[in-house]
């Protein structure tokens, strides 16, 4: 199913005017609560989101497409998934050269991005001075990719016993999502009638 996903992907990149291998991306993170299914070894506490369940970290492109998917515990840090991740992104998208983030990957991290793996990794922070709902530039490419996820009702909470698992739906969500995409705009009954 990976690979129909990447075939789509750079259909929907081509049909948006884009290169079919994206040369940018955007990394962040979303806690879900688990179900009771969910056995003890692979769920966590979010401390910061005071959610015990597990993490999606994603990887997009700037177009909100799905680069890579990581299931873990829900206590593993932003910084601990993009140590395993960034790597896996260079060598599987050579054309990346730039990844923006939030203000959980900082630190270390940045400069080991670009000395080992020759990506540019800027932090987007948010303004101590804003409050209520601001539109953060390049972070909302990836937090509108979550969304989309949770318009699938099977990815509202995680109810996968395996977080592989819980990968494969996150991949097949967004192929729906591409497939649809693709097909243009459904035709509702008037446009049917009116023929």
């Amino acid at each position: 199913m990976a690979e129909l996903h990447d075939r789509l992907r750079g259909k929907v990149r081509e049909a948006a005017g884009r290169d079919p291998e994206p040369t940018a991306a955007v990394i962040d993170s979303q806690s879900v609560k688990a179900d009771a299914v969910v056995g003890a070894s692979s769920r966590g506490y979010d401390g910061g989101k005071k959610i015990n369940g597990r993490r999606r970290h994603l990887i997009c492109d700037t177009l909100g497409l799905l680069l890579m998917i990581h299931v873990s515990a829900g206590d593993v840090t932003d910084r601990q998934a993009a140590t395993n991740m960034l790597p896996a992104l260079a060598g599987r998208f050579p054309t990346i050269t730039k990844v923006w983030a939030d203000g959980g990957y900082t630190g270390t991290l940045i400069t080991w991005a670009l000395a080992v793996l020759h990506l540019v990794l800027t932090v987007i922070k948010r303004s101590g001075d804003t409050s209520g709902f601001v539109v953060l530039p390049r972070r909302w490419c990836v937090e509108r990719s979550f969304a989309w996820l949770l318009r699938s009702r099977r990815l509202v909470r995680d109810y996968e016993r395996r977080p592989d698992s819980g990968e494969a739906m996150i991949r097949w969500s967004m192929t729906m999502l591409m497939i649809r995409r693709l097909a243009g705009p459904a035709r509702g009954r008037s446009a049917r009638t009116a023929a």
